[in-house]
């Protein structure tokens, strides 16, 4: 069964989020060439800290840190380390908070510097995916209706969507009901309900769609090590449409972007 959150619930929520969001958005100065993952996990953690929150991933099923840190080939899950980021590299931050015992938890994959013309093009397709999926959840509709809005939009525009990996419910747990697949049939799967939270986290490779794990347990990279993306929203369903709980905005507002893209998500302006 769907857990179905309360208006109250989801406004705690959306504060979860924001924790997250505005964590984000301070790391967005700090990504660039010479700079370690390890470091800007540290800082992470002292940022969520000082909002009041808890760093979600931090010991969750024993994972070793605060972000979640996966450069170019890996997809997700990669372990903070003291390699330098080098100019060119791309780097998924994917990181979660514990406030008001609500979870917050969404990503964002960075260019470090310039980078390929056709991994910019892989970042911008995965991030509009995001909000094709997004679209589609709304009162009614079915999980396979979000998989599928993301699977037609990049595999028509030939990358691959990995299917061992997918986006979830969240809550007072960080995993909840529904699994959000990347990938599916429209019309298929659990129906929408008002007051559910979910995150939508499409995982887009320039490549084939299959992955590996390392013998680390966590680390998982594409099978022809070719770049891979990812980005992650929390959105609830309020009034029976998509409301976005987290934003890019603090990151847009880091690094000198304007954008719009998240409006349509909104029916209550956002107050940075």
């Amino acid at each position: 069964m769907i857990p179905q959150k309360t208006r109250e619930e989801i406004e705690l929520m959306r504060e979860s989020a924001l924790v997250v969001s505005k964590t984000l958005g301070m790391l967005a100065k700090e990504v660039k060439p010479g700079v370690t993952t390890l470091y800007l996990d540290k800082l992470a953690e002292e940022f969520i800290r000082e909002q009041g929150a808890i760093p979600g991933f931090l010991g969750l099923y024993d994972f070793p840190n605060t972000l979640c840190m996966s450069p170019n080939s890996q997809v997700v899950h990669g372990i903070p380390n003291k390699t330098p980021l080098q100019e060119g590299d791309i780097i998924s931050i994917d990181c979660g908070a514990i406030k008001n015992e609500f979870y917050g938890d969404h990503a964002y994959t960075f260019a470090v510097g310039e980078i390929a013309p056709e991994t910019q093009k892989l970042l911008n397709t995965t991030k509009e995916s995001l909000y094709e999926g997004i679209r589609q959840l709304k009162v009614g509709n079915r999980v396979g209706d979000v998989g599928y809005a993301i699977q037609k939009y990049t595999e028509d525009r030939g990358y691959g969507v990995v299917r061992e990996l997918v986006g979830h419910g969240i809550g007072k747990t960080m995993h909840e009901d529904p699994e959000m697949p990347n990938y599916g049939k429209r019309g298929r799967g659990k129906k929408f309900i008002e007051g559910m939270v979910v995150a939508i986290e499409p995982m887009i490779n320039l490549g084939t769609h299959k992955i590996r794990q390392h013998s680390d347990g966590w680390t998982i990279t594409t099978l022809d090590n070719k770049p891979s993306a990812h980005f992650e929203h929390d959105v609830a369903i309020i009034n029976g449409k998509p409301e976005l709980l987290s934003t890019f905005k603090y990151i847009y507002n880091a690094l000198g972007i304007e954008s719009k893209e998240e409006d349509e998500f909104r029916q209550q302006p956002l107050v940075l």
